[in-house]
């Protein structure tokens, strides 16, 4: 976890940037006027970037400043909401207001909670903060009693964080998030163009649209990186709701499993059946779904895009579907499968298509005009980019009406 400043410190450097005043923001955020001068002083050394200009009239931000201060805002914001709904699920009498709850929440506090939700027990997250179990229970426990309800379970696993504490899990992850990208901005416009864009990444897109934009981004931000996440469906969604990728890129959803996401087509993919070279089907001048039907297949998992499409083409006709299935993932295994065997496959073509251009595989003869889905990208609804992610999303477009082309 990199290192995320002080909440009130940064809640103080929001209010200087409203007020343009140290005194002002000293009233708001109940800090000296000399911590809070500190604390920017330790910030802009920390980020290597000024944050304001000091003058004789007070202190005025810096495109840089107003742009941290802008994702400051979005992370109270988060931790706000992330308190409401917590308070809510756990039904306990509020004690005082959201704010004066979020004056009293420290970032260790909510770094604690993070980790102990993360590793499932106080050790492994001192593990994972490079603390003493001693520190973080202590933190842990000190968030109980300011909140006034139980964030953490036991269970034969470890210890669990409780449906109260959840919600603010994830809104801590999420206001993280804005922190991180706050430095990210800070340093682009600083013309120091690094940081890290994290891709969930689904079978599809692995092959035909990812490579040529990550080669293209990389070539004009070398100092920028890019982590590609492989899962499940389910897995990469519930990572991209925490915060924990930036965009999942893959077969869209319809309808949409969640309120709090957004989905946008960067391309139709058509599905072929494919089959090795030398499959006996390949000689055929057009197969009838009575063919295909006594056929072995290797599919992709239950509830998937794929799998539906799969069982769609033959109960669209009325006729049950195949029973000869290997389910696969795992798109290399696919192919040597196909290659070792007479079992055919519903697949882009765009997944296959080095192979089919060497020849190992072939498209067979059957009509597939109606098998096409929409691969695109998800973000978070509220997702708010930063201008490198941006520019990131732009290529991922351009590339996709190339591929549709």
């Amino acid at each position: 976890m990199f290192n995320i400043p002080n909440l009130r410190h940064l809640r103080a450097i929001s209010e200087v940037v409203q007020t343009g005043s140290i005194s002002r923001a000293s009233e708001t955020v109940f800090l000296s006027q000399p911590a809070i001068t500190q604390a920017i002083s330790k910030l802009e050394k920390n980020i290597n970037s000024e944050l304001f200009e000091r003058t004789t009239d007070g202190m005025s931000p810096t495109k840089q400043g107003s742009a941290f201060a802008f994702r400051i805002d979005r992370a109270l914001e988060y931790i706000s909401d992330g308190i409401t709904e917590s308070l809510k699920i756990a039904k306990g009498q509020r004690k005082t207001s959201v704010q004066r709850y979020l004056y009293n929440i420290t970032t260790t506090q909510l770094k604690a909670l993070v980790a102990v939700a993360n590793g499932q027990s106080f050790t492994e997250a001192s593990r994972l903060l490079s603390v003493s179990q001693s520190s973080v229970y202590r933190a842990s426990k000190d968030l109980e009693e300011i909140l006034g309800f139980t964030l953490f379970e036991k269970n034969s696993n470890g210890v669990v964080v409780s449906k109260a504490g959840s919600a603010l899990v994830k809104a801590s992850k999420l206001a993280f998030v804005e922190i991180k990208q706050g430095i990210e901005e800070v340093n682009v416009l600083s013309n120091r163009h690094s940081g890290v864009i994290t891709v969930g990444c689904l079978p599809l897109a692995r092959t035909c649209l990812l490579p040529s934009t990550i080669n293209e981004f990389t070539a004009e931000y070398p100092d920028c990186q890019i982590q590609v996440v492989d899962g499940p469906y389910s897995d990469l969604l519930n990572h991209l709701k925490y915060g924990e990728i930036d965009i999942l890129i893959g077969a869209l959803r319809f309808p949409s499993p969640s309120t709090d996401i957004r989905q946008e087509t960067l391309f139709e993919s058509q599905n072929r059946i494919l089959a090795r070279a030398e499959h006996p089907l390949t000689k055929a001048q057009s197969l009838t779904l009575k063919d295909l039907h006594d056929a072995s297949w290797v599919v992709s998992g239950a509830n998937t895009p794929g799998r539906k499409m799969f069982e769609d083409m033959f109960s669209n006709e009325g006729i049950e579907a195949p029973t000869r299935l290997v389910e696969a993932s795992s798109q290399m295994l696919v192919k040597e499968l196909l290659l070792g065997s007479d079992r055919l496959t519903l697949l882009s073509q765009h997944q296959i298509h080095r192979e089919l251009n060497e020849g190992h595989f072939k498209i067979l003869p059957f009509d597939c005009s109606q098998q096409s889905r929409p691969i695109g990208l998800t973000v978070r609804k509220n997702w708010f980019a930063t201008s490198t992610q941006s520019h990131f999303v732009s290529l991922l477009r351009k590339n996709g009406l190339a591929i549709e082309s």
